[in-house]
């Protein structure tokens, strides 16, 4: 699983049965679900369908975490993922996703920045990637804002997604800079 990581004002922690129905609650908001297809409509597919993804085994350092506000009372504000990309790997994936209120406050790139840390320090990744929904403009963002490079457009699970990645050394070369 995921260990704790601490920014300013977060604090991304490993996710339990504790975050289900905030996680479900969430997922259930139509704006942020938009970009990301799943059984968010039917309530007995997406309750096994989170809890499935909350109960995995990803493996040592992988796995979700819960994003939470320390300066409020560690009010849930999403999840961020570290995981084998498609649930079976080699390649790592990073994704996120905040409940409304939380968006546009910078705590997507502020959350996956330790998290993409943790990957290439602790976990010694070569890659890591991201899929997002060309739509999905925030998310595009964010991306970008954590060095990610676009590779172009992907196909997998019936849709069209932009695939990011930063390698180690891209990583390295962010880090020498201060970043």
């Amino acid at each position: 699983m995921l260990p704790n990581l601490e920014t300013q004002r977060l604090l991304v922690r490993p996710r339990t049965m504790a975050d289900f129905e905030a996680c479900l609650a969430m997922d259930r908001d139509i704006e942020v679900t938009k970009h990301i297809p799943g059984p968010w409509h039917d309530p007995e597919q997406h309750e096994a369908f989170v809890r499935q993804r909350m109960q995995a085994d990803y493996g040592p350092g992988l796995g979700y975490g819960t994003v939470v506000d320390k300066l409020h009372s560690g009010r849930f504000l999403g999840w961020i993922l570290l995981i084998p990309a498609d649930g079976t790997g080699p390649e790592i994936e990073i994704g996120w996703r905040l409940v409304r209120e939380a968006w546009g406050r910078g705590y997507a790139t502020e959350a996956a920045i330790p998290v993409v840390r943790h990957a290439f320090v602790t976990l010694k990744a070569d890659r890591i990637v991201a899929e997002i929904a060309p739509r999905n403009a925030a998310s595009l963002r964010v991306a970008q804002k954590l060095g990610l490079t676009d590779a172009g457009m992907h196909h997998d699970q019936g849709a069209i997604w932009r695939r990011f990645q930063i390698t180690r050394s891209d990583f390295a070369s962010l880090e020498a800079a201060g970043r």
